[in-house]
């Protein structure tokens, strides 16, 4: 199978979206697919790529470390004509999400998308103090759903959060694999030397971007509270952002740089060895859709103390594989819990590690890809018992002109949805 595969971030870019789109697309490769990636030029990307064409973007868009895309697809046409797909993949709802919807009409192929992200989450990145802004972008992505022929949930909770908000088209629950060979494999001894943390140490981890949607202050501050009251304990930082300087300065500011670890970003061999020198994975994000990284850290047999938000209620079972705290858990119940990881004994800190990787197997990345080509399978002959034989150019026109239209007429109702108050707005406003 042919697919062709649209992503607003990619590889050498670190993220979640850009780690599951290249180990998705890894993984089809391996099994015999074809896959072209249709992604943005970033920073330090490599000079030569098979199968990944790069689109011209405003990179480090508003200060930030993505690429903004300019979604063309005029020249993408001969390498599209060349490709042959049989299906489309949408990584994102704008952008080059809009792109993937223009050529899956004009060329009569389904288009899947996976909704990998809450953007009306992320507002703060183009403006700030706007409450309209979360309406609209959510209403974008509601109604961006509702133009594809499926579309993908990363868990069981985002995708009852998509069926209640009112989108129509099939969802499907199928979280974003990982190779449990390479993160299960890290070197304990390695990763502690590499970070400058003693072997006998207990050490809390964490992996991700250092940005405000990640709840970082409040785990920062649960963090620091453990560690002063474990003199020696150590916390070892994975990961790159915009908030890296004023977390340390908070570690700093008590006294605990000399065992508060920022490692950078890490790949490959390395971060697999991060994380076994990790005794515990700390983890506060509550915006995600999933959360890799949770998956990622119980293969390597970490268990985790997380709040219960999409992504983690899916995996943890408190006390069995981790802790799995209340979303309104204060700073110090954060800290008590990695305080009763601590104080397990070696026993049973075996049976949780133990626990972790077992649940990590449901994660393992030929499952998830063996459901993702089922659906693709599906849609495939779903839109090709439809498809007229007879696709004259005016026809792929007119379908592209209809496509572009649903998108502008999604775009209308996503600024009605934000800015026109709704009855139920109105019973909850006090009367002056």
């Amino acid at each position: 199978m042919n697919i062709v595969m649209f992503t607003n971030t990619f590889t050498p870019h670190v993220s979640g979206v850009a780690n599951s789109v290249a180990s998705l697309s890894a993984g089809l490769r391996e099994m015999g697919h074809r896959v072209l990636v249709i992604a943005p030029e970033f920073p330090d990307m490599p000079a030569r790529e098979e199968d990944v064409v790069r689109v011209p973007a405003i990179e480090r868009f508003n200060k930030t470390d993505f690429s903004l895309p300019l979604p063309l697809i005029g020249p993408l046409q001969e390498v599209l004509d060349e490709f042959r797909p049989d299906i489309v993949h949408s990584h994102h709802p704008f952008l080059l999400g809009d792109a993937a919807l223009r050529v899956a009409a004009e060329r009569q192929l389904p288009v899947i998308y996976t909704y990998h992200t809450r953007y009306e989450l992320y507002g703060h990145y183009i403006a700030t103090d706007v409450p309209p802004l979360g309406k609209l972008v959510l209403s974008l992505m509601l109604g961006y759903c509702d133009l594809c022929d499926a579309v993908i949930a990363p868990s069981e909770s985002m995708a009852a959060f998509l069926v209640k908000n009112g989108v129509e088209t099939p969802v499907h629950v199928i979280p974003s694999g990982i190779d449990p060979d390479r993160f299960g494999n890290g070197d304990f001894s390695r990763g502690r030397a590499a970070a400058g943390i003693p072997e006998k140490a207990f050490c809390a981890g964490h992996v991700g971007r250092l940005a405000p949607e990640k709840n970082l202050t409040y785990l920062s501050q649960a963090v620091k509270r453990f560690l002063i009251s474990e003199p020696d304990a150590h916390f070892l930082v994975v990961g790159n952002g915009e908030m890296k300087d004023s977390l340390a300065a908070q570690f700093s500011s008590s006294g605990l740089s000399d065992r508060v670890h920022f490692a950078g970003v890490l790949r490959g061999q390395d971060l697999a060895d991060a994380y076994a020198a990790m005794d515990v994975f700390a983890f506060s994000s509550l915006s995600e859709t999933q959360g890799m990284v949770l998956a990622e850290a119980m293969t390597a047999g970490v268990p985790v103390v997380a709040l219960d938000a999409p992504g983690a209620r899916e995996m943890i079972r408190d006390r069995q594989n981790g802790r799995l705290l209340p979303t309104n858990a204060s700073t110090s119940e954060f800290e008590h819990a990695l305080h009763w990881l601590f104080s397990r004994r070696a026993g049973d800190r075996r049976a949780l590690a133990n626990k972790a990787r077992r649940t990590a197997l449901a994660f393992d990345r030929k499952v998830t890809i063996g459901k993702t080509l089922s659906l693709y399978r599906g849609a495939v002959l779903s839109r090709s018992l439809v498809n007229r034989m007879d696709d004259r150019a005016w026809q792929a026109a007119s379908r592209r002109i209809a496509t572009d239209w649903e998108i502008l007429r999604n775009f209308g109702q996503a600024v009605k949805d934000a800015l026109v108050e709704r009855d139920d707005d109105k019973q909850t406003t006090p009367v002056s």
